[in-house]
């Protein structure tokens, strides 16, 4: 079991405790706490509650897991993250799918439905995790690292995590895990709360610097389209990154040349977005409901526009990158 953190101290004060109520029998694994540099008490809670505290300089949660590996004596590597609270049967769960499928080589599981920041941000934030994990159930093309495990012989094969990233880290390790034949499941009903709170800054930084162009460099590089089902690299989901992105096209151009057809043009494009999300805004109505569905529209169409503005910017630069001979 690895926990990398940095300045976590509110999480680990919750997160430790939940995974040392797991009911897997305590002799069954052991926690490893790789502190990357805090300047909290991280130190002193790991400290009182690790069966091992390793200590890194601020080389990013890539390096913190892989220092974790290295001290780590058992086969089946379990990673979470510092503000992931397991559920008491989570760590069990991943031991029992390994035992009774030997040819599974990672596993991740969820956040629940129940996320610990009561703003709205953090809950679409978090329950739009959880529902995108749920959906996509089964064989997956990549691997998670806030809940999840791995065995050791597939981890060391495909190369551990590029340190070299700041994000997304987990999502390369599991596309070079599925590159070398290893099979990765995704299993929702594994769970744990998330207990960061997210703010409107934090997730239009997120969506565009950090995962939009990080994804996207990914999915270029590698030439992957992702399968149909595939968590955000869905048919639907690209579509309506397509739309959001004409849609704020067409605006500015109606705003510009003043002429209403580009204006329609736009409210149709993300009439269809919001069609297509229905789905989900009934999910989100039954889950939290009716004025926190309509709360998250706009926020759902933001996350689309991110999203466009990030492959455009991702598709330029793979465009415009030199290429070796």
């Amino acid at each position: 079991m690895i926990v990398p953190v940095r300045d976590g101290a509110g999480y680990l004060a919750a997160s430790l405790p939940a995974l040392r109520a797991s009911d897997l029998a305590a002799d069954a694994w052991e926690l490893i706490v790789v502190d990357d540099g805090s300047s909290d008490s991280s130190v002193e809670i790991a400290g009182r509650q690790a069966d091992l505290l390793v200590r890194t300089a601020g080389r990013g949660p890539a390096a913190a897991r892989n220092e974790g590996v290295r001290h780590a004596r058992g086969e089946l590597l379990v990673f979470i993250d510092a503000d992931v609270s397991v559920h008491r049967d989570t760590l069990r769960r991943f031991h029992e799918i390994f035992a009774g499928e030997p040819d599974v080589a990672a596993v991740f599981g969820a956040y629940d439905t129940s996320p610990r920041a009561p703003g709205l941000v953090s809950q679409y934030r978090n329950l739009l995790h959880h529902r995108v994990h749920a959906e996509a159930a089964g064989d997956a093309e990549t691997f998670w690292a806030g809940c999840g495990a791995i065995r050791r012989a597939a981890f060391d094969a495909a190369g551990g995590f590029d340190e070299s990233m700041r994000q997304l880290e987990d999502i390369d390790l599991g596309y070079r895990v599925r590159a070398l034949g290893h099979r990765i499941v995704l299993h929702p009903e594994i769970q744990g709360t998330h207990l960061k709170r997210w703010t409107l800054g934090a997730m239009i930084h997120t969506d565009l610097f950090g995962r939009g162009l990080t994804w996207m460099r990914l999915h270029l590089a590698q030439g992957r389209s992702g399968r149909p089902g595939t968590l955000n690299l869905r048919p639907a989901e690209k579509a309506y990154t397509l739309l959001a992105g004409l849609a704020a096209v067409f605006l500015v151009l109606g705003c510009v040349l003043m002429e209403p057809v580009w204006l329609l043009a736009a409210a149709l494009a993300l009439l269809v977005v919001l069609v297509g999300n229905v789905p989900l805004l009934r999910w989100f109505r039954r889950q939290r409901g009716l004025w926190f569905a309509l709360a998250v529209v706009p926020l759902r169409l933001l996350y689309y526009l991110l999203n466009a503005i990030a492959a455009a910017i991702g598709f330029t630069r793979h465009l415009l990158r030199p290429r070796s001979r």
